[in-house]
């Protein structure tokens, strides 16, 4: 595969180049994941399209990241081309109209927003990850969610063509969005998405960013790395799975360098040099034992990628 990749970037034409073998490991939030074949950060949208384009004409398979939060990457990495958005991060404001390409992170378009007096993601002051990220599993912080800001979105079919998916509020649900499996929506790239937001008082939206954040360090969202909540909460349940899970007594297991942290239970962490195989029976034993205690399935809110 790697002569092929070799031969492959060769003939494209675009300006980013290639890293083989680049291990994942330091493309997540949870330091977790084996190598990449190949790993690119394409420079801008049409450099993207492009890669997209002439993968699908050689049959190579593209996989692609964004911060690399809510993610765990097998410990025999990805086969074939890993393509980063890190350098989609353009910004553009009319009026209230916000639009961002999906490489720029959360929390700076937090800033961003709050730099134009407009207000609408302070509840997501302080996440993880990118805006793409973000859009793709429709995040929820303080019982804001993405679709709540009624995203109008830019993306590209797995063939590279450019379209624009307007919102419609059917097809969002909790933590889902359509681009996750809804045709012909699944695997397509979110490049970015335009938000008609509301003029807010900078001081106070300023306020409840900082508040978020410092939220997010006392409750110890930072303290190791980590993929933040592993599993959605379930309302059948009629408790957090954090307490679920808390109530079980699965605060502080562990297996190998894998880890529940001892201070919220669903916030699973690497606390050394953790493995994804590890992980992975860590968070399929919470799941065994919920289900044979309690009779409910954890949906984990992660995504599992490569060869485990």
């Amino acid at each position: 595969m790697t002569n092929k990749l070799r031969q492959f970037f060769g003939k494209i034409n675009i300006g980013a180049r290639p890293s083989f073998d680049e291990p994942l490991s330091g493309h997540t939030t949870m330091r977790i994941g084996g190598p990449a074949d190949a790993w690119i950060a394409p420079g801008n949208r049409s450099e993207f399209l492009r890669l997209l384009e002439a993968a699908r004409a050689e049959g190579i398979p593209v996989f692609v990241i964004g911060g690399g939060a809510n993610l765990l990457v097998g410990d025999r990495g990805i086969r074939g081309i890993v393509a980063s958005t890190e350098n989609l991060r353009s910004v553009s404001v009319r009026g209230k109209r916000f639009t961002a390409e999906a490489g720029l992170s959360v929390d700076e378009v937090c800033l961003e927003t709050l730099a134009h007096g407009l207000k609408g993601f302070e509840n997501f002051a302080g996440m993880p990850g990118s805006l793409g990220g973000a859009i793709l599993m429709n995040a929820r912080c303080y019982d804001t969610e993405i679709a709540d800001l009624s995203p109008e979105v830019l993306a590209a079919s797995p063939d590279g063509r450019l379209f624009v998916h307007p919102f419609d509020p059917a097809e969002w649900s909790y933590k889902r969005s359509p681009f996750q499996d809804r045709e012909p929506l699944a695997g397509s790239l979110i490049l970015g998405a335009s938000f008609e937001l509301d003029s807010g008082d900078p001081a106070r939206t300023a306020r409840i960013m900082r508040e978020r954040r410092t939220d997010r360090e006392r409750k110890g969202h930072y303290r190791l790395p980590s993929a933040g909540s592993v599993f959605k909460n379930d309302r059948r349940i009629g408790a957090p799975s954090g307490a679920v899970l808390d109530s079980l007594g699965f605060r502080g297991k562990r297996i190998g360098d894998a880890a529940v942290s001892d201070w919220h239970a669903n916030i699973f962490v690497n606390a050394g040099v953790a493995r994804a195989s590890d992980m992975r029976l860590l968070i399929r034993l919470a799941q065994d034992e919920v289900r044979e205690k309690l009779g409910f399935t954890l949906e984990p809110e992660i995504i599992m990628a490569g060869d485990f």
